[in-house]
């Protein structure tokens, strides 16, 4: 049985990692959708499940971004320069992101103030604005880890 050299060992570990930050941000996306779906917003039993589901997902998806790709280079696993200036430039966009989303979990997660959705078409339309940036500024440094320079 062979061993994988160390070098492919990190390209495994990077491509595992990425996968992981993928499904989880495919997860987010489709719950967003199936919430948007329910507008005009009203405070049943369905849409706060389904909001509570949601915020839950955002947040995981918000970490594994911070776990999946963030970690692995700040432990100095990656060592491509063009990886590590490309994290360096969009990491301070990341971050701001991150902050909004935390925003909105605090505002929105059930478990406090489900009944409050008067701005939740609002704030959810601004939270879609923010995501798409995020993946823009993720997806730069998941292609520079993908293209294997």
């Amino acid at each position: 049985m062979q061993t994988l050299s160390a070098s492919a060992e990190r390209r495994y570990a990077a491509k595992t990692k990425l996968n992981t930050l993928l499904a989880s941000r495919t997860e987010t996306l489709t719950l967003f959708s199936q919430l948007a779906g329910m507008r005009p917003f009203k405070p049943d039993d369905a849409c706060q499940m389904a909001l509570q589901e949601f915020c839950e997902a955002l947040v995981d998806y918000t970490a594994s971004a911070h776990f999946q790709l963030y970690r692995f280079i700040d432990e100095g696993t990656e060592r491509r320069t063009k990886v590590l200036d490309i994290a360096k430039q969009v990491y301070p966009n990341i971050a701001d992101t991150t902050q909004q989303i935390l925003d909105f979990n605090e505002k929105y997660d059930c478990e406090d103030h489900c009944n409050n959705l008067g701005e939740l078409d609002n704030d959810l339309s601004q939270l879609g604005e923010i995501l798409a940036d995020r993946i823009l500024y993720e997806d730069q440094v998941i292609e520079a880890i993908s293209s294997g320079r």
